[in-house]
């Protein structure tokens, strides 16, 4: 395996010159109590955009077959993505250093944010069509702190490129793996959201030695199947409907309103570039059983929506609760799909306090 290369962390740059930047902890952002209201909305936003990709992959792979390899559309669709990225990140400290990292299959743009703590890095492991930056909320109360890692998976939008297929969903936990050696991390917290949250799941299950603790943040399918609405709502966004229905499909999805869904930022747009942009090759994830749940010993956590969850709610805290007794299962009554932001306040110095704790 070829070592990890440094790259501008410049997304829309030519990617060839090297970089290195000390965190700048002074470009962090005030959140009054207005921000924080249309914090809420653009979070809606995000995670019915999540949704909605995720589920209309689901739908489209059942009517057409996916492709091979993920890759851009065109070359006006990258661009596109990359500048929006660029945005998004703007918000952040820059990142110590920006990686690809060669594995068998392909190349994984790794953002490092390195950090004063000894002990295990984070690895941050996003939903569908969001990449590192899907982070943006939550990675100001870990910086500086403990050694953070932000992927940008294979197969999906981003800055990785994928050479070699996927052919089951239990792949993702080798490239995942081979990244880690090519980062030369041992040990790391393992941190996923929705489609990166089953992700994380599956690494822990075939590479459990290098999980320090498992941190699975609406995790999509693993524990319990999504709603049946969700996938009628997606079969709308793929039919010939005015724009008007498919509108109504995304608020139906992403559990918010209909001008919630017009409004756009640097993020939303950046996720609807991917999904528009982007055509993805990652097989679905699969419902693990109840021996490779109950095979997982590591300290872990599982946060869980009460409000239009796609992972399974109240049933898939009890699922946890039964499979894994040594983990802290719990259910978030007034967050949706998107909480690993919307509770940022609360779970971001919570989950920084469990790693130090399992360090």
């Amino acid at each position: 395996m070829r070592p990890a290369t440094e790259t501008t962390a410049n997304a829309g740059a030519s990617h060839t010159e090297l970089r290195s930047h000390a965190p700048d902890r002074t470009r962090r952002r005030e959140r009054g109590s207005a921000g924080r209201r249309r914090g809420w909305t653009v979070l809606k936003i995000v995670a019915m955009l999540i949704i909605g990709g995720l589920v209309v992959d689901k739908v489209l792979t059942i009517l057409h077959p996916p492709p091979q390899v993920g890759r851009w559309k065109s070359v006006e669709a990258k661009a596109a993505y990359a500048s929006a990225y660029d945005q998004a990140m703007a918000a952040l400290p820059d990142p110590t250093r920006t990686l690809d990292v060669q594995t068998d299959l392909g190349s994984v743009r790794v953002l490092e944010w390195e950090g004063s703590e000894p002990g295990p890095p984070v690895v941050l492991l996003p939903g569908r069509s969001s990449g590192a930056p899907m982070w943006i909320e939550n990675l100001p109360d870990w910086i500086g702190e403990r050694t953070v890692y932000a992927m940008d998976p294979l197969g999906d939008a981003g800055f990785s490129a994928q050479t070699v297929p996927l052919t089951s969903f239990d792949a993702q936990a080798e490239w995942i793996d081979q990244a880690l050696d090519g980062l030369a991390v041992d040990r790391a917290h393992i941190v996923g959201h929705s489609f990166g949250g089953a992700s994380a799941a599956v690494f822990a299950v075939h590479h459990p030695a290098k999980v320090a603790t498992l941190t699975l943040l609406e995790p999509v399918m693993v524990i319990e199947a999504m709603p049946a609405s969700a996938f009628f709502w997606a079969t709308i966004l793929v039919l010939p409907v005015p724009q008007s229905m498919k509108d109504r499909a995304l608020a139906e999805i992403g559990g918010t309103t209909v001008e919630e869904v017009q409004e756009r930022t640097p993020l939303s747009v950046m996720i609807d570039a991917a999904s528009q942009g982007y055509a993805a090759a990652l097989p679905q994830p699969r419902r693990l059983t109840d021996d490779e749940w109950a095979s997982l010993d590591m300290p872990m956590r599982v946060e869980i929506a009460g409000t239009k969850s796609l992972a399974g709610g109240q049933d898939a805290v009890d699922r946890i609760g039964e499979q894994c007794p040594q983990a802290v299962a719990t259910l978030w009554p007034d967050a949706t799909h998107s909480l690993p932001m919307q509770e940022r306040e609360v779970l971001g110095p919570a989950l920084a306090e469990f790693w130090r704790s399992h360090s």
